[in-house]
């Protein structure tokens, strides 16, 4: 029986798990007309998805607009509550997907993009004549529908944060962190560009994203500078410090392992390079000429975990920790260290965490 009153996709059709499925390109001008997602309102037992994060969608809108020329979307992949036709045309699999006007479109992944495209096409309707692929399964009621939900999400796995950082070339922070760190000599040659967790036996004593958040907060009261002069100055901080680290350079003449210098001393963790670089910031703006020479008290810290000044602190059960607590306490003992005067705020802080 033909459709009278139907959508129709050009398509391709598919078997997976015994049960047909189509592939197709959608016009974005008609994402938020076709695909809707449940009201936020139904309670989640009677729902095929999470509801809408509000915040990300104009990110993810914004993302678009800053980057026409070259955005980049996985599929969504939708459900449809009617019977279709599929029209061959030359191929048993390949043709023209008729769906009926009244069907009901269920996205099961993609909404976040489904939004981000309707405000989008607000700002620029041109948009509306790109197109985005779209999967479609048949939908056999709303337990199948969340069970979808929940085995397309079951293996997803973001990528390392290092890893992100790596292949972001939009990403002024994440540009500006990797030129650093092919200036500085200890981090270009001893950072793990893939991981933001070091095995036990990696050769390497930092991390891309460890270096990225180190060298953002060194460069908190730079933010309006050209990027030249900031690479310049985290890079001539870092290499500064470094001199001031002597077991950073006997591994990098390989005197002396990665594993064991991670193994005795906290001061190549992401949260040691956090404080440092936190500590810097204050330390560049209070001291422009004379920072180089405060540097030097680093060499008096003793950096072995066994220190007690850590405990509680930084360390935990015998586990370097990271959060904002342990940054906190971090820039603050070395401001301390290098005497320079902590705010009101920062020394509560301080005595807090002590």
């Amino acid at each position: 029986m033909s459709l009278h009153f139907h959508h129709t996709f050009p398509a391709i059709r598919g078997i997976q798990a015994g049960r047909e499925y189509y592939v197709s390109m959608c016009p974005v001008r008609l994402i938020p007309k076709l695909f809707s997602f449940n009201d936020e309102e139904i309670p989640a037992e009677m729902r095929a998805q999470r509801t809408l994060n509000r915040v990300r969608v104009p990110e993810i809108a914004q993302y678009i607009l800053d980057n026409p020329s070259n955005y980049v979307f996985s599929a969504i992949t939708a459900s449809i509550n009617a019977r279709v036709e599929f029209e061959q045309m030359g191929s048993e699999d390949i043709g023209r997907l008729k769906i009926p006007m009244d069907a009901r479109f269920v996205i099961n992944d993609g909404q976040h993009r489904r939004a981000a495209f309707e405000l989008a096409l607000r700002e620029n309707p041109e948009l509306g004549d790109e197109t985005i692929s779209v999967v479609f399964f048949l939908d056999f009621g709303l337990e199948r529908s969340q069970q979808m939900f929940t085995d397309l999400n079951r293996h997803a796995s973001r990528p390392d944060s290092s890893l992100n950082i790596l292949y972001d070339h939009r990403d002024r922070k994440a540009v500006l962190s990797k030129m650093v760190m092919k200036r500085v000599k200890v981090f270009e040659k001893l950072t793990d560009l893939e991981r933001s967790t070091l095995p036990i036996r990696s050769s390497k004593l930092f991390t891309l994203s460890g270096i990225y958040t180190a060298t953002n907060l060194l460069l908190a009261n730079s933010k309006n500078e050209d990027l030249d002069k900031q690479v310049d100055l985290a890079s001539e901080y870092w290499s500064a410090v470094s001199k001031n680290i002597p077991e950073w350079n006997q591994v990098l003449e390989k005197k002396v392992t990665a594993g064991e210098i991670r193994k005795e001393y906290i001061h190549s963790h992401a949260v040691t390079l956090a404080g440092l670089g936190s500590a810097g910031a204050v330390l560049l703006s209070l001291y422009p000429d004379q920072w180089k020479d405060r540097l030097k008290t680093l060499r008096e810290i003793n950096w072995k975990r066994t220190n007690s000044d850590w405990d509680g602190q930084v360390i935990d059960n015998g586990s370097v920790t990271n959060n904002r607590n342990s940054r906190d306490f971090m820039s603050a003992y070395f401001q301390k260290k290098m005497g320079i005067s902590l705010t009101t705020e920062e020394e509560k802080k301080y005595i807090a965490y002590v």
